[in-house]
């Protein structure tokens, strides 16, 4: 079977990193056809399934494979250990100009990627043998690791995820995610770079600040911004988090007209916010 060889015959393989499982697996394929949300794209990369951060709203959990999985989203983790054997096939017929977008159903910046590097592996190989156009989709610091790669791609814009000012909302929704703090940090830094950068608000969770929160955003010198709403209604949430979400939704009164408002603000401050899929288009 093909493989990355991302261990020698020496090395045990990591099978738990904190409260995380963690099993290697050869995928059978490395690119998918973009659809649905992501129509826009020509493909999905997604180098890992499932995902250490377990966002207690992530809709990506709703794709498990059984119900087992999806309840235990968090806890469990697949590397996809050929992924770039399988992209190196891909060399006789180039990528050009072919729109992807890393990654839909995961984190490519796993807590696991600092040691495997198999995000950084999957970066250069697109840049060494193929013309792509490249968005990058995370929530973490470690992004700025690649910088010396991302910085060499002529077509590429590094999305990061904050979703509230607040670290009391985060560590509910997002208890196991780099801090606000550390992500404004890690995408200005992407910013002065000279890397494209855009901050993706998706979804918006309670805010406490909006006129704060907006400030902080625009002091980062990013100019591309996103918005989506958490309707606390429809919203989904795994890991029998419901209760406790539900209670500081209600604590912050998050509702439609909540979420209007802040909107209203952010707009004033941010004349082009983009709202929705339209500003998940591909670059």
């Amino acid at each position: 079977m093909d493989q990355l060889n991302l261990f020698s015959e020496e090395e045990v393989k990591r099978e738990k990193l904190g409260k995380t499982a963690i099993e290697y697996k050869a995928a059978s394929s490395i690119l998918t056809p973009a659809s649905g949300f992501m129509a826009d794209y020509d493909y999905t990369l997604n180098p890992y399934s499932g995902c250490s951060f377990g966002c207690t709203y992530c809709y990506a959990a709703f794709f498990s494979r059984n119900k087992e999985k999806m309840d235990g989203w968090g806890d469990w983790l697949t590397v996809k250990e050929n992924a770039l054997s399988l992209l190196k096939k891909k060399r006789k017929r180039p990528l050009i100009d072919k729109t992807i977008y890393l990654s839909s159903v995961t984190d490519p910046y796993q807590p696991v990627e600092k040691e495997l590097e198999l995000t950084r592996s999957i970066l250069k190989e697109l840049l060494d043998f193929h013309k792509v156009r490249l968005v990058i989709q995370t929530r973490s610091a470690l992004v700025t690791r690649d910088i010396d790669l991302l910085q060499k791609y002529e077509t590429l814009q590094v999305n990061m995820t904050v979703t509230t000012d607040s670290e009391k909302v985060r560590k509910v929704f997002e208890p196991f995610c780099t801090g606000n703090k550390q992500r404004i940090k890690a995408i200005t830094e992407m910013h002065n770079a000279g890397i494209q950068s855009c901050i993706t608000m998706t979804p918006l969770l309670p805010i406490e600040n909006p006129v704060q929160f907006a400030d902080d955003l625009l002091a980062t010198g990013i100019k591309r911004f996103i918005i989506q709403p958490f309707h606390k209604d429809k919203g989904k949430f795994v890991r029998g988090t419901r209760n406790e979400a539900l209670k500081i939704l209600n604590e912050f009164n998050w509702s439609d007209e909540e979420y209007n408002r802040v909107l209203t603000v952010m707009r004033e401050k941010i004349p082009n916010l983009g709202i929705g899929k339209t500003g998940f288009a591909p670059i």
